[in-house]
């Protein structure tokens, strides 16, 4: 009969604390559960419901909601009906659930048009007060297209998308990746598109100034089929908008776009649960003190709650929407700015709403002794020699790697090297392979994806060895190909499950057989080859035929217990549920030991 999992009840959101303390098993583990799942995540942040069935499901616990579990308590259901209890529980959860706005976050290179793009989207003009025309700060807007509501965020760059991802942010459901038409695919093109591969999010190409004589889509589409991103024109799976921000071409066709997908990936959240979300950005108002823009992810926050931010906490004051606006609530996908903190939070911070100023305090001095008192504190990066040791148990593990090296003619053998390692158990994904040195960028993508980054006869500026050092992210220069090679094959040998074998340690002929009342049959035997051994495993041999295998049960030598007994001497045996011994046996004497696994 199949044992059935242990069946737990679970909120729509849930601090990783809660959800230990349900399992009955340490925060830690959970933890690193969630790291194997991509996800960084302190003590006291909350986690979606989704999220916490998918740890509860790999630690072994059946998940229910609390609203559905109390649907189904008015109806008696055996064991046997728990399939049909599932599907019950599936509709009831549905019904909790409701659409949100599609969050939308614009990346690509530094000139190719984000700000225009999405100055054009929103109907104002951010940019002409910005310096040099290039985002100094990260906003957040809502459009209307077709009666639907869209959350853009306006971030300097795929770094900080990136860096809100490092700290625990999955806030972006879908990014546009802006290509300039003329310039076409560039370096931070390809990083952004790596980026927003590696956080699992949908892309869609926005291939801007389309107007311009020197534009040539062909050969940008032909740019971004190369770095994976094949047009569906072309039976891809990538949709390229041709748009132009300066004559206002093709923005209907974008936000149509972004609709098409996001009824695809239908984003839904709990307004009635408790409000979290992440932090946008902070800084400090003249007259309005800490003032925070945040993005409500699920519940609907209100004036007056009390947030938690990190370790900083606060009641919120006033709030205004996006166009500068007091409002009393917002829902989820609503971006919003918040005055009350008691001091400045980072961006990316995960913010959840408790009852008081006082249960935060608290909370607060909770976190920081767990974080004095556990070392998984650190940072959230990955070495080659500690990766198996931090690794979950599971059917495909997978080691994540960005590569830089000197020059394209260096970068290409190692990675098709690295290709060639791996196998159905282990996996390895290159999520970023690049000339040039290693940038703070890099670290934050290693340190968001639990990343090694290798480098090959390149430099690493001064920003990116402070953060890999904040980061905890490991960071190898290599001057010689076969020994990078060699590092990150035996790091996937540490990944391997352990492989035991027999080793046979000694063979002895059975030549006489006692009887001794109370014990039963003594083999009185003479080593051949090798050594006998008290602890070891034993097969009895009758005619080439294996009869018996099993442990030694005493070994004894001149009527003393020994521990081993070498080749050229006799010796008394017996063995454990094996009572049949006959002259003319052999015994073979092994013993099981880990090999080295390829």
């Amino acid at each position: 009969m199949t044992k059935t999992k242990a069946l737990i009840e679970l909120p729509a959101f849930i601090t990783v604390r809660e959800l230990a303390a349900v399992m009955e098993v340490s925060p830690i583990d959970v933890i690193k559960e969630l790291m194997s799942n991509g996800i960084m995540a302190n003590i006291n942040q909350d986690i979606d419901f989704d999220t916490a069935a998918i740890v509860a499901g790999e630690m072994g616990f059946e998940v229910v909601s609390q609203a559905e579990a109390a649907a189904a308590v008015e109806e008696v259901i055996d064991e046997k009906d728990l399939l049909a209890w599932r599907r019950v529980l599936a509709k009831e959860d549905a019904a909790n659930l409701q659409t949100r706005p599609p969050v939308v976050t614009m990346l690509g290179h530094v000139d190719h048009g984000k700000t225009s793009l999405l100055d054009v989207i929103r109907q104002t003009n951010v940019q002409a007060g910005e310096a040099g025309g290039i985002t100094q700060h990260i906003g957040a807007y809502q459009v209307e297209q077709d009666g639907k509501l869209v959350t853009f965020l306006d971030t300097p760059g795929h770094a900080a998308f990136t860096s809100m991802r490092a700290r625990g942010a999955q806030a972006t459901d879908i990014a546009i990746l802006v290509v300039a038409a003329d310039d076409g695919v560039m370096p931070q093109t390809r990083e952004a598109a790596d980026h927003a591969r590696a956080a699992h999010v949908p892309i869609i190409v926005a291939m801007n100034k389309i107007d311009l004589p020197t534009a040539n889509p062909p050969k940008v589409k032909q740019q971004l089929s190369e770095i994976g991103l094949i047009p569906d024109e072309w039976d891809g799976d990538t949709m390229i908008i041709p748009v132009s921000a300066k004559e206002r071409l093709g923005i209907e066709d974008l936000l149509e776009a972004i609709l098409l997908v996001a009824e695809d990936i239908n984003p839904r959240a709990n307004p009635k649960a408790t409000p979290s979300g992440s932090v946008l950005e902070a800084s400090i108002e003249r007259g309005r003190g800490v003032m925070a823009t945040v993005l409500v992810q699920n519940g609907t926050l209100r004036r007056g709650d009390t947030l938690l931010v990190g370790n900083h906490y606060g009641r919120i004051k006033s709030m205004y929407d996006f166009r500068g606006r007091q409002i009393k609530e917002a829902g989820p996908s609503t971006p919003v700015a918040v005055s009350g903190l008691n001091d400045i939070p980072h961006a990316g911070e995960q913010f959840t709403v408790v009852k008081t100023e006082k249960e935060a305090r608290r909370l607060i001095a909770e976190m920081q002794e767990d974080m004095r008192q556990d070392a998984d504190g650190r940072g959230a990066g990955m070495s080659l020699d500690e990766f198996f040791s931090r690794l979950q148990e599971g059917d495909v593990k997978t080691l994540n790697l960005i590569v830089k090296a000197d020059v394209q003619g260096s970068l290409e053998p190692i990675v098709n090297s690295l290709g060639k390692l791996g196998d159905d158990e282990v996996s390895l994904d290159i999520l970023l392979a690049a000339t040039g040195n290693v940038t703070e960028s890099d670290v934050m993508l290693a340190s968001a994806s639990h990343a090694v980054i290798l480098g090959f006869n390149v430099e690493i500026d001064v920003v990116a060895q402070a953060a890999a050092s904040s980061e905890g992210v490991q960071i190898s220069n290599y001057t010689i190909i076969y020994k990078l090679i060699e590092d990150v094959e035996k790091a996937m040998k540490g990944m391997l499950d352990p492989v035991y074998e027999e080793v046979l340690i000694g063979r002895a002929e059975v030549r006489q057989v006692f009887k001794i009342r109370g014990v039963g049959q003594i083999a009185g035997c003479y080593m051949r080859t090798g050594v006998a051994r008290r602890n070891a495993q034993a097969r009895l041999i009758r005619n080439t035929s294996l009869l018996h295998s099993g442990p030694v049960s005493s070994l004894k030598h001149l009527q003393e217990s020994v521990r081993e007994v070498k080749a050229g001497f006799e010796f008394g045996v017996s063995l454990e549920n094996w009572n049949d011994f006959r002259p003319g046996d052999y015994i073979e004497f092994f013993v099981t030991q880990r090999v080295e696994n390829t």
